[in-house]
């Protein structure tokens, strides 16, 4: 999968979706006539919603899984409810101008998702970032924009946060780098603050979160930061998220998740056991 589209293209979400029913149409053996045929649509129809044109009719998607074999409905509820949410602008396109392009699509991954893991080699996770850590990342990232613009970023990063302790949260297990620790945003005051809210974290039952120590070494992912976004409905295929300075990428081939779904193991062994991060986090803001 490319670089999230922009503007009004397919979410990554609906592609994803897209190429689900294709795969459940494909393996019960249905031509695009006779899966068109199944819910009073034709071919045309199908080909659209294969190839995320458009929204995802809920009668027509629900018709289309009872064809395709799938007839637990939890499991249809859950594909039903994704299917809503890549078709419907979430809360966060009140913020479209301040959103990048290649950004546009991860506050919907992360509503949508059952469990995001994830790795950062620099910096603490934007889901478990204060204001003020934030700001100052913010003025970092964008120095020429204007403090306005950059105050809605950091309000847009607050609002995300809201996820982790929402009814049926989503898990969230990170792993940050120690260096993240060490690294002074803003200064001493402000990581100390940052360093507290971490703790405070880690007191949420859906939050596991681990520290991977200097002597860990060098590993397969050191080189950036990846998150894995794992959904409800169990024909959905997990999703990589990665970015980079000005771009980012969004992976769903098996193959590719596989291998960061594999680096992402590897990074937990080496990491510190989750019982001990509150300790090391307590160290390290004695050091701050």
């Amino acid at each position: 999968m490319a670089d999230a589209p922009a503007g009004g293209a397919p979410t990554v979400l609906r592609m994803i979706l897209g190429r689900q029913l294709q795969a459940l149409r494909e393996k019960a053996g249905l031509s695009y006539e006779q899966a068109g045929e199944a819910i009073f649509a034709s071919s045309f129809t199908i080909r659209r919603m294969e190839k995320a044109e458009g929204g995802l009719n809920r009668n027509k998607v629900k018709g289309l899984l009872m064809a395709y074999g799938i007839t637990d409905a939890r499991e249809i509820d859950a594909f039903l409810a994704l299917a809503r949410a890549a078709s419907t602008p979430g809360w966060w396109h009140n913020y479209g101008d301040v959103l990048p392009p290649w950004f546009r699509v991860v506050p919907g991954l992360e509503e949508a998702a059952e469990v995001i893991r994830g790795y950062e080699p620099q910096f603490v996770p934007g889901l478990l970032q204060t204001e003020d850590y934030a700001r100052a990342l913010t003025a970092v990232g964008f120095p020429d924009a204007p403090a306005g613009e950059n105050e809605r970023r950091v309000a847009l990063r607050m609002a995300r946060q809201r996820l982790l302790t929402r009814p049926g949260p989503p898990r969230l297990w990170a792993v940050i780098d120690e260096t993240v620790l060490r690294r002074q945003v803003a200064g001493p005051s402000v990581m100390r603050a940052q360093i507290d809210r971490l703790i405070e974290a880690t007191e949420l039952p859906n939050v596991t979160l681990q520290v991977l120590p200097f002597t860990a070494g060098p590993h397969r992912a050191m080189y950036g930061m990846f998150h894995l976004f794992r959904f409800p409905a169990p024909e959905l295929p997990d999703v990589v998220y990665g970015e980079n300075m000005t771009s980012a990428f969004y992976l769903d081939k098996p193959e590719d998740v596989t291998s960061y779904q594999e680096a992402m193991d590897r990074i937990s062994a080496l990491a510190a056991p989750a019982g001990q991060t509150r300790k090391i986090l307590r160290d390290a803001r004695k050091d701050t």
